[in-house]
């Protein structure tokens, strides 16, 4: 039974790194530190056209990293993210984000996240590195061009 379902584990990861390896998205997406195979191909599905969003902002809500804002007259509460959008793209973005920052140490999000992690916590600051890196993802969709975050190239 084991190699039974090891034999089919290994069949649907081939399918899935074939699939990836076809699409200019997932393509693009991969060249993200901590994006590989599977978390290219989930992001791609749950933000599908970036040609929908009008602007950064719009495909941060939709993914429900924004935060809440609370005003009435002279006060003005900010919260935590609104978690109103698709739970699963906040999820793989949350784990790439781990990616990007402990292993694979990629320089413009680890910066961003040991700045605020030393501040809000490490929670919140890797929530915020997701909200960073799916900002960096719309406009390498929006350009279509590879990642290369400012200030870090050579």
């Amino acid at each position: 039974m084991i190699e039974t379902l090891t034999e089919e584990i290994e069949r649907l990861e081939a399918a899935i790194e074939e699939r990836a390896g076809s699409l200019p998205e997932t393509q693009l997406l991969m060249t993200i530190p901590g994006v590989s195979y599977y978390s290219a191909l989930m992001i791609y599905a749950e933000v599908g056209e970036i040609e929908r969003f009008d602007r950064d902002k719009e495909v941060v809500s939709y993914a429900g990293l924004n935060p809440v804002i609370r005003e009435s007259g002279d006060s003005r509460i900010e919260g935590g993210i609104s978690k109103r959008g698709s739970r699963q793209l906040r999820w793989i973005l949350v784990q790439c984000a781990r990616t990007a920052v402990h292993t694979c140490q990629d320089e413009y999000l680890s910066r961003f996240y040991d700045r605020l992690a030393g501040k809000k916590g490490s929670q919140k600051a890797i929530v915020a590195t997701a909200r960073k890196l799916l900002v960096s993802i719309y406009h390498m969709f929006n350009r279509e061009e590879v990642y290369d975050p400012p200030g870090v190239s050579a």
